[in-house]
């Protein structure tokens, strides 16, 4: 009896632990995910593609409205029609592209007046969003403000009445009197080009060609595409000399805001894929841009 049960007894055992070994071989081996890699110091501050922060834009999307800075006194880029109150050109069509780009509509934008002095103060201080107002791009100015990319390229050049014996930057000597606007850099530019001339500093562009036909000076100097347009206002008045430096435009966005450059760099690949810049240019310019 006793030999029985012991069998009995180990017949059991063997069982119990056959049925725990099938158990445990019934189960899913799983293999851990494998951890992301560290990321380098090339992938900081990198963000999905279309998501990349921007507190201007930000506001400009809460608010409803994009707010730029443009000169209303320079004719072909922004120029005020003191009867109508418009103000129009190609700057003015880049801010309205933008508007529309951004909100849907090229009427939401609002155009607040600057000059080469004020622009950059009423950036920093949050008056406007941003700058599209014949801006040089130079390394000085990019330690206040951060550039797009080029949206249109200028070269400095002088506009003097027809018969006049000025027709160079190397005719303006000694005795030659030069306009040229406050805190543009022509004014610094013809100071080097030609140091031993007198420059004369004017708030804006129409004061300093008011002055050019009242006989205050002998030439007036700034970016051709800015003097074409004063040419047309008064063909008395002509671009000599070819250009004599290389005036890159960029539009000005607050320092630190890269998310709102990348917007507006992807905007400006946009529009010139489409061939809408090509049209605007061409209707601003009277040609199309050089390749």
């Amino acid at each position: 009896m006793l030999r029985k049960k012991f069998w009995f007894s180990i017949t059991l055992m063997m069982v119990f632990a056959a049925l725990m070994m099938a158990g445990c071989g019934s189960k899913e081996t799983t293999t851990p995910a494998p951890a992301d890699p560290p990321k380098t110091n090339g992938d900081a501050g990198k963000s999905e593609p279309g998501k990349t922060a921007s507190k201007t834009l930000e506001d400009i999307q809460k608010r409803g409205k994009l707010v730029v800075g443009v000169k209303y006194d320079t004719k072909l880029f922004g120029l005020k029609d003191p009867g109508t109150g418009k103000v129009e050109g190609f700057d003015i069509d880049m801010a309205k592209a933008l508007a529309k780009k951004i909100l849907g509509d090229e009427n939401k934008v609002e155009l607040k007046e600057v000059t080469s002095k004020t622009r950059i103060p009423l950036l920093k201080n949050g008056d406007i969003d941003m700058i599209i107002a014949t801006m040089t791009i130079t390394e000085e100015r990019k330690q206040e403000v951060d550039f797009s990319d080029v949206y249109f390229k200028a070269g400095q050049s002088l506009l003097v009445k027809k018969g006049s014996p000025i027709q160079s930057v190397t005719d303006v000597k000694k005795g030659v009197k030069v306009l040229a606007v406050k805190g543009s850099t022509s004014t610094d530019n013809i100071r080097k080009k030609s140091p031993d001339a007198t420059v004369l500093e004017f708030e804006n562009y129409q004061e300093a060609f008011t002055a050019l036909k009242a006989g205050q000076g002998d030439a007036l100097t700034t970016d051709n595409a800015i003097l074409y347009g004063m040419m047309k206002q008064d063909p008395n008045y002509q671009v000599v000399g070819g250009t004599f430096t290389d005036e890159p435009y960029g539009m000005a966005i607050r320092k630190g805001d890269t998310g709102f450059v990348t917007y507006v760099n992807d905007f400006l690949k946009a529009m010139k894929a489409s061939g809408e810049y090509d049209k605007t240019y061409e209707k601003w310019i009277g040609e199309k841009p050089a390749p």
